[in-house]
This record gives structure tokens, sequence and C-alpha cells, in this order.
């Protein structure tokens, strides 16, 4: 559709759209968040599973819609590094939910181990990524072989999170060193949460719905006038996918983790994120799918597979901080927050090399 090739605009109104589409995105991702703490106090679901299945799965919509729409015209490295390029910029989020707290350091006051289940699960699925990209891949009833096993593990992924609630066999000690307790514990806390305390379970997920057709609507907006600025600016389509659309295709995740922070749901915070991530590699099979040539990750190269990497490595660092658990913080967030906003930057810079 000709009206939604925003390359053909001028520059001031991709900008006045781009503007008006990230205030709804951050409006409405504000609203998720809220709506799904509370679903979570009135079901008794865990902040990690409604952060997994709910709030990961809505925000993830901008990236199934510009994905799809990246691939069916051909542009499979775009659409490919955006998914890529997403994984690390949604990492990087943490940070700045991290500096928001401000007194502890996130990894921290989190205590939920299914936490630790997510990103494992979410780093090994982006190993898939870089190994199909390595070795190559080979058509399987139209899709390739690779992307089929992505799609059978993030299933299982789902399966094995959905069971583990409340029923992994250890538990963090959240009293240790500082004596504070950690989420799970002030989420329960009474005068929290109370702006939609009093709505039915129904009116909630209605609620729901509808901001979540509004991050898929705007967050689309968004993300195709960033496509446009990066073409009218000349970068290349595999940097743009990993460094530039990532920011806006991300914009809902910065909102709703950060209105999380706000309500003390730190659990359902990192839990946005990494569930969002496991949506976002899962993303590869509907590209692949999408794609009329062959298999889609026969069609990146280098770029992809340091993206991948880089993606792996910032989770990691957040799995480390959660296992670890130290409370020591510089500039207001933790050492694990700190190394990230070092790294990511500088993974950036590899990546320009790559393009």
């Amino acid at each position: 559709m000709t009206f939604l090739d925003f390359k053909n605009y001028p520059f001031w109104i991709n900008i006045m759209v781009f503007a008006l589409s990230a205030g709804a995105v951050w409006f409405a991702g504000t609203r998720l968040s809220r709506y799904a703490d509370t679903i979570s106090r009135q079901t008794g679901i865990g902040q990690a599973m409604i952060g997994l299945l709910l709030v990961g799965g809505i925000t993830s919509l901008p990236e199934i819609a510009v994905t799809g729409t990246s691939a069916f015209t051909g542009n499979a490295a775009l659409a490919v590094n955006n998914v890529l390029g997403g994984v690390a910029m949604q990492v990087v989020i943490l940070a700045a939910a991290d500096a928001a707290i401000g007194r502890d350091a996130l990894t921290r006051v989190v205590a939920d181990p299914m936490l630790l289940l997510q990103g494992a699960l979410c780093a090994m699925l982006l190993t898939f990524v870089a190994a199909a990209v390595i070795v190559g891949d080979v058509l399987f009833f139209g899709i390739g072989a690779w992307p089929w096993s992505i799609l059978a593990v993030f299933l299982v992924s789902l399966r094995m999170i959905a069971k583990s609630q409340g029923r992994l066999p250890w538990r963090a000690d959240a009293m240790a060193r500082s004596g504070r307790p950690d989420d799970s514990q002030e989420q329960t806390q009474p005068g929290q949460g109370n702006r939609n305390r009093g709505s039915s379970l129904g009116g909630l997920i209605a609620k729901t719905i509808a901001v979540g057709a509004a991050i898929l609507v705007a967050g689309f907006f968004a993300s195709r006038t960033a496509d446009a600025f990066a073409e009218q600016t000349g970068l290349g389509a595999s940097f743009v996918g990993a460094a530039l659309l990532p920011i806006s295709t991300s914009l809902p995740e910065l909102s709703t983790v950060l209105a999380a922070v706000r309500l003390r749901s730190y659990g359902l915070a990192v839990s946005e994120i990494f569930g969002t991530n496991l949506f976002d590699v899962a993303i590869v099979f509907w590209i692949d799918a999408v794609y009329q040539g062959g298999p889609v990750l026969n069609e990146v190269g280098k770029f992809s597979t340091f993206g991948a990497l880089l993606g792996i490595f910032l989770t990691m660092l957040y799995l480390a901080g959660l296992i670890e658990r130290r409370d020591r913080t510089i500039l207001r967030m933790g050492i694990d927050s700190l190394v990230v906003l070092v790294a990511y930057p500088g993974g950036l810079i590899l990546l320009y090399q790559f393009r």
C-alpha cells in the first residue's frame, strides 16, 4: 500500500508520525503494565508468567507486523536483524529500569528463579539462530529446518516455564545481606496497584486487548517511519534493522518496564524483557514463512551471527547478576547494568563494521 510507504513522504512528516506513534505506544504500554499487575494479583498467576505470556506477547506485536512486512517485500536482512537487534536493545532497557530503582540493584531485588529459566531459554534460542547462519539451512515444507527447530524449542520453553511456576526446587533468599524484601514480598503490600483493583477480570482483559491493539498499530507506524528515516539517511539495511528499527519497536517494552518498576513489580519488569525476547526470536519462523525466497537464514551472514551473539552476551550478564545478587550500585544501577551499557554500544560499533 502506497500510503504506508513513508519513504515517499517528507522528513518532517515522518518525524510527526513517529512522535505521535511513540506517544501512543508509551501511553498504551504504561496502561498495559498496570492491567497486567492487577491481573496477576486477581488470578494468582505469578508476575514472571504474566510478564512472559501476556505482556511479552503483546509487546512483540509491532515486531511481528514490521518483520512480516519487510520479509514479504523481500528484505530478509532487515527483518532478521530487526529481531536480533531488538533482543539486544530490550536487554538494555533493564538498565533503565535499574537506574529507575536507584536504591538497590535490579538483580538484587528480584528473586524469582523462573526468570533465570526464561533468560537461559532465550539465550539457547539465539544460539540456534547463530548456528543456522554458520552451517546453512534447507527448506522443510517451505520453511527452513532451523526455524522449525526454533519454533519447536520455543513451544517447549513455554511449557517448561508454565509447569515450573511455583514448583522450582530452590528459592532465592530474598532477605540475605540487606534485610530488605524482594519484589515478590513487596507486591503484596497494601496500597499498591489500587487504581485497577476494583475492576472485574473481564473488564481488565478487555482493556488489555484494547491497549494491545493500540500498541500493534502505533508500534507499526513508529517502526515504518524509523525505516524511512534510515532509508533517507543512506544507512544499510542490516545496520538499520539491528540498530535503528529496534529503538522504535522497543518503545512498548520501555514504557511497560518503567511502569512496572513504578509499581514495584520488579519481577514483572524483568520477565517482560525476557518474555518478549523469547517471542521475538520465535518470530524468525514467521519471517521465514512470509519470505518468498529460500531459507531466510541463508540470506544473512556475519552481521546476524554477531547480532545473535551480542544478544546472548547481554542476556548472560543479567543471568549472572540474578545468580550473584550483588547489591552494590554505581551511578544508581547495578554493576551488571553498567557493563551492559558499555557492552551494547561497543557491539553496535562492531556491527557497523559488518554492515
